[in-house]
């Protein structure tokens, strides 16, 4: 299983939000613990989402917010004819290869937050119909970021009750054993 990143001290503002995403990461990662491949990727409902999708989904769009903050591009862009992807694995991708980018991409958000001298500095966000506004903070950007990985961590313990009949508190007693 993949090692998680240290969010330092939880007791001030930093710490805090960054400590709140790595729990809610810890939610999808151990909804994929022993599963096969095959299950990793399985929709077991009338939903189009996997646990091995929302895991791409999640790293994705995480990688995408921190980069937009920094001012560059995300690493894929996304528009509605390729949105569709970001919950699949295609090629030679695999839960062990986007849990190691998620990893990193952890790691760099971590960084990044800590870094900026405020987390009232703002930076503009691109033209589209689904940002709330033209400006966000870095704070925005974190709770943002807490709230889209809580949202999918939930959808990842339904997936996987439902593969399985695993529940969250089993899932976490296993995470803890090994």
């Amino acid at each position: 299983m993949v090692t998680h990143v240290s969010a330092g001290t939880p007791g001030d503002e930093r710490g805090a939000l960054l400590s709140f995403l790595e729990a809610e990461r810890g939610g999808i990662r151990r909804a994929l613990i022993g599963l096969t491949p095959e299950q990793a990727t399985s929709r077991p409902s009338a939903s189009e989402l996997s646990l091995a999708g929302l895991l791409k989904h999640v790293a994705e769009t995480e990688q995408a917010w921190i980069a937009r903050a920094k001012g560059e591009p995300p690493a894929v862009e996304r528009d509605e004819s390729t949105w569709h992807e970001c919950f699949a694995l295609v090629g030679d991708e695999s839960v062990e290869s986007q849990l190691a980018y998620w990893e990193k991409v952890a790691a760099e958000t971590e960084a990044f937050i800590r870094s900026v001298p405020s987390l009232d500095e703002t930076f503009a966000l691109p033209e589209a119909p689904w940002f709330p506004r033209e400006r966000v903070s870095m704070r925005w950007v974190a709770l943002h970021l807490i709230r889209e990985t809580a949202r999918h961590a939930g959808h990842a313990d339904i997936i996987r009750e439902s593969l399985d009949g695993a529940t969250a508190f089993e899932l976490v007693a296993r995470a803890q054993e090994g």
